[in-house]
Formats: structure tokens, C-alpha cells, sequence
């Protein structure tokens, strides 16, 4: 579907570029009925990288995809394996 990928394409973009190993993200999709999973997998030593302190980072990124989710009436959560 067009519209999970577009997920898929912005959170790896962002996070392909907020870390050393960009070669070692992927971005795993999960669709249930009524939502959407998206699960990010990096690179050990990027992982306080993607987090950042406190959780900052994460929940920036979480918020952008918020806004995506929203324009596309669906519901979107973000985790990081």
C-alpha cells in the first residue's frame, strides 16, 4: 500500500541520517486492523542516537509521523528493537 510506505520512507530517511551506520537501519512494518507498527532496527551503537537524551530525539520523530498519521486518518506507533 502506498500509504505505509510513505511511513517507512520518512522514518528511514530521518533516522538514516542521525546515525554512523546508515547502512544498518531497517524499518519493519506491522498492520493491524485499526494501526499501524512501525519497528526500527539500528545499529547498537547508534541506538543512544536515535533515542537521544531522554527520549528526546524518539519523540520528535514520533511526533512527525503523528502528523503524517493524522493527515491520513490512520493510527501509527513507532518502537525501537
Amino acid at each position: 500500500m502506498p500509504d505505509e510506505s510513505q511511513f517507512t520512507e520518512l522514518i528511514e530517511y530521518i533516522v538514516k541520517a542521525l546515525v554512523d551506520h546508515p547502512e544498518d537501519v531497517s524499518v519493519n512494518e506491522i498492520e493491524n486492523r485499526s494501526s499501524l507498527i512501525l519497528e526500527i532496527s539500528v545499529a547498537d551503537d547508534d541506538m543512544g542516537r536515535v533515542i537521544g537524551k531522554g527520549g528526546v530525539v524518539v519523540n520528535s520523530i514520533r511526533a512527525l509521523v503523528q502528523v503524517l498519521a493524522t493527515k491520513k486518518g490512520k493510527r501509527v506507533s513507532l518502537e525501537i528493537v
